[in-house]
């Protein structure tokens, strides 16, 4: 039942060591700290994030300290604030500030390589969320097994193995977890989809996780294929793309390079309603005097020449004549 386990953790080649590992105390990062720890000897800690939103935070953090006592593995431990403004969603600002915390604290200790415990099943909520948003191929690719960020490699060994197979593995190994509250909280969707979609997709479809993994692969792909597309097609219109050059493209190639555009040069993502109505704009402007001005993400989309450009300050005032 735990060879599923054994192989990701066998097939788990960090390209850096020393190694870090996410460690909340639950049984997922509990159990990826221990095989870490076993198979690289010296050479593993573990990073500890106190986010301060429940009262057990405090027993949560001296849980993973005797823990990594245990196991012979430094700890460390970063205290942020974890409250998310109005409008924001709360489990989006805990994980903002849990990987910024992560980053930091590798970063401090010359560590390059993070692994994290997400499973199968976290992998499958991830997709269902998606998809209960609408959301697009980025979306849709779920979490990857590899990620780069700020230039640590975010390492996800465990994504294939349901979380079943991870606890029968952790309770042969005989070392304590925790478990977190808040993840029986209905309150949140992704645990409303833990308790009640899960069982049913297992009943209906047992091999589920197995299927809904590749398709979140096939999604990657195809998004890793649009990001080419979209890089070639913005060396042809320009950096900010000239008007022209985007008409000269499809609209969907228009979407494409305008969403690459917008999160690799100013790191914002338009809605749908708002990328169909600046393109419904970049197709009218036919004529030397037609406006574009449009709320795209926080900011602005403005027409300026022959160029399209965004802002999110209060444009230059027109010069004097």
């Amino acid at each position: 039942m735990i060879a599923a386990f054994e192989r990701a953790l066998a097939a788990f080649e960090p390209a850096h060591l020393p190694l870090a590992v996410g460690f909340s105390g639950g049984a997922d990062s509990t159990a990826l700290l221990a095989a870490c720890a076993a198979r690289w000897p010296g050479q593993v800690r573990a990073l500890h994030v106190h986010h301060g939103l429940q009262s057990a935070a405090d027993d949560f953090e001296r849980h993973c300290r005797a823990v990594c006592e245990r196991l012979g593995v430094p700890a460390s431990v970063r205290r942020v604030d974890a409250r998310h403004a109005a409008g924001d969603s709360p489990e989006d600002a805990a994980r903002r500030a849990r990987y910024e915390a992560l980053a930091a604290m590798a970063s401090e200790q010359g560590v390059r390589a993070i692994a994290l415990g997400h499973h199968a099943d976290d992998q499958v909520e991830t997709l269902l969320l998606a998809l209960s948003r609408g959301a697009g191929l980025p979306g849709l690719s779920a979490m990857p097994a590899h990620a780069l960020r700020g230039g640590i490699d975010f390492h996800r060994p465990l994504l294939a193995v349901p979380g079943s197979e991870i606890r029968a593995w952790l309770e042969a190994t005989g070392l304590p977890w925790i478990e977190d509250p808040t993840n029986t909280d209905a309150r949140f969707t992704r645990n409303r989809i833990r308790a009640v979609l899960l069982p049913a997709l297992a009943e209906a479809f047992p091999q589920f996780r197995g299927t809904f993994a590749r398709s979140a692969g096939h999604a990657a792909q195809a998004q890793q294929l649009l990001d080419e597309v979209a890089a070639q097609d913005l060396e042809t219109v320009g950096e900010p793309p000239r008007i022209a050059a985007l008409q000269a493209l499809s609209r969907a190639r228009q979407a494409n390079v305008l969403r690459h555009w917008l999160a690799r040069v100013h790191g914002r993502a338009p809605s749908a309603a708002q990328l169909d109505q600046l393109l419904d704009q970049v197709r009218a402007c036919t004529t030397r005097g037609h406006r574009i001005h449009l709320k795209v993400a926080d900011g602005f989309a403005e027409r300026r020449g022959d160029r399209l450009h965004w802002y999110n300050a209060p444009p230059s005032p027109p010069a004097s004549r």
